[in-house]
Parts: C-alpha cells; structure tokens; sequence
C-alpha cells in the first residue's frame, strides 16, 4: 500500500483536518502536495546526502523515528489529543537539515494549492510523524520496539520508490 493511500485509509488526513480546523479535502490536498518533500527528504537522509554515507544517514534518521516514539507517532496523530509535534519538528530537522527549508517548503505548496502557508507549516510535522510511525509500525510488525536500520531502511525504499515511480 502506498503511504498516501495509507494516510487516507488510516484516518490521518481526517485527523488532521479536524486537528487543523479544515475540510477532509483541504488536508488530502495539503498532504498530497507535501508528501512527495518529505518522502524525497526522508530519501536523501537514508542515502546519505548529508555526508555520512548510507548507513549514517539511515542511523541519524532511524534514531530519529525511533528516538520519537516509532509506531506510536502514528498512533499520535491518530488520538484524540492534539498531536504533539515535537517529534516531527525533529524528523523534520533530521531531514530537511534546517527550519528554512521546512518554511520554503510551505511557501511552495502554498503558492501551488493556495492553501495557506501557516496551514501547511502545521501539516508538515503531523504528516512526517504520521509517514515515520507508518514506517516504523511495519519496521517492527505493528509494535513500539526497537528496528534494525536494514528493516527501517528496507520499509523506507519501498516507500520512496513507490512515490517516486508516480
């Protein structure tokens, strides 16, 4: 299943929507357009782009999902609670490098879908936790435990060749 299939079927962007006091459609478009950054960030981070090889770049994100709660951050958005985002500000960190790019990354979408910037910067951490506890659920078959970098990064390619094939 792809991950955008993922978070309409899951119930995240219906979450999110109501979270962010938005329409359903508002939030898949939103999502939909924000979805391919972070997959492709998310991607770069696991290659290491940044420096520090394959496996140093897949560790520091690893560690991030991981670090972050692994499965539960989808549970998170999933909750009734509003969504603690601290844990996708840091996956955000981890693979955009900085809150610059995060911001040109709202801006972007915003003047592609018209939906507002301010929306959207909200909607990125919630979407990145939602996209790793994704990930980190099937790393793990379903439960918070520690993964293996080559299971996580094994989640993470298909991921990222599913979206990137589209």
């Amino acid at each position: 299943m792809s991950l955008a299939t993922m978070l309409q079927q899951s119930g995240v962007i219906e979450s999110m929507a109501g979270e962010l006091g938005i329409d359903p459609q508002t939030a898949k478009v939103g999502a939909g357009a924000l979805l391919p950054a972070i997959v492709a960030g998310m991607g770069r981070s696991a290659s290491g782009s940044g420096g520090g090889g394959a496996l140093g770049g897949l560790g520091s994100l690893a560690g991030a999902i991981m670090g972050g709660g692994g499965g539960g951050m989808l549970d998170a958005v999933l909750g009734q609670s509003p969504t603690p985002t601290q844990q996708g500000n840091d996956i955000l960190g981890n693979i955009f490098g900085s809150k610059d790019v995060s911001r040109g990354v709202a801006g972007e979408v915003a003047a592609l879908t018209g939906i507002d910037e301010g929306i959207l910067k909200k909607m990125l951490p919630i979407l990145a936790m939602a996209a790793a506890g994704y990930m980190a659920k099937n790393a793990t078959g379903g439960g918070q435990g520690g993964a293996g970098g080559g299971a996580l990064g094994g989640i993470l390619g298909s991921i990222v060749t599913g979206m990137m094939s589209r």
